[in-house]
């Protein structure tokens, strides 16, 4: 087999892989190849794993459940989520400030959970929260428009357009940005999740691993390899999802791969 020399080195130097879910390590329901057996030989070299993910609509223990239910998650691995940077960065900004959190019943629970007061109406709301609401309706949008137009501090999980699922991409929290903008004329002020810096920030200090130790993989270049360039980690890029190999070459720097692999399964053979 011809050697990827550029994975050898990216292998070499990395402490913890942060992975993307859907496109990277499954397909639906479906694990790509022997993916549980390249985990457990990245888990056997030392390395760490933590899968990482903008989907807000679901909480931790929800994508652990999958993991495990698809042999991919073991004790020692770890899930972080766009929601977990956000309820990080209100602890850090806005302490003991209630919240009106647009957002999922799990999203919710995990806010709670964190110690973040929540409100259920903006009235007496000091930050509003913007997520990935799978159970979004009217009402909430005319409350969290009301937040924007007062000037309250506006926080939003992450900015994907679309959810990735079967047949047709639903409306993700971006296209929910785009609503909120022509309503009240603001963006967010801060966006949490991938690509931007909130999440990586939060990530290396809860690792306490350097970020040129940390390597980002996925396969959107647009979100987890400009994620891994924004915050200095190296990056690989998984053709196994969205990206093909046709468009690598004409990737902007921001979203070229330090690495690019078939799959996640081709680091095996330089662990």
């Amino acid at each position: 087999m011809e050697k990827n020399e550029a994975l050898r080195a990216l292998v070499a130097r990395t402490q913890v892989f942060l992975l993307d879910m859907d496109g990277t390590v499954y397909v639906g329901e479906k694990p790509i190849g022997d993916m549980a057996g390249t985990l457990a030989a990245v888990r056997a070299s030392g390395r760490r794993i933590v899968y990482c993910t903008n989907n807000s609509s679901r909480g931790a223990e929800s994508y652990k459940a999958k993991l495990r239910r698809l042999g991919l998650f073991a004790e020692e691995d770890t899930v972080f989520t766009s929601g977990m940077a956000a309820a990080a960065l209100l602890k850090e900004r806005y302490a003991g400030r209630r919240v009106y959190l647009v957002g999922t019943d799990a999203l919710k629970a995990e806010f709670a959970a964190d110690g973040i007061p929540l409100s259920e109406s903006d009235e007496g709301a000091e930050v509003a929260v913007l997520g990935y609401d799978t159970s979004l309706t009217y009402e909430k949008l005319v409350r969290i428009n009301r937040m924007l137009v007062q000037g309250k501090p506006y926080i939003a999980t992450h900015a994907d357009d679309v959810c990735p699922a079967e047949g047709v991409y639903p409306p993700d929290a971006g296209s929910f940005i785009q609503l909120l903008k022509r309503s009240s004329g603001r963006e967010p002020d801060v966006i949490c999740g991938k690509p931007h810096t909130v999440m990586g920030r939060m990530l290396t200090a809860a690792l306490g691993v350097p970020a040129s130790r940390v390597t980002m993989v996925g396969d959107r270049p647009y979100t987890d390899i400009r994620f891994g360039s924004n915050n200095g980690f190296g990056t690989l890029l998984v053709l196994s999802g969205e990206c093909r190999a046709e468009q690598v070459a004409s990737l902007p720097a921001s979203d070229t791969p330090s690495a690019v692999a078939e799959s996640l399964n081709e680091i095996a053979a330089y662990l």
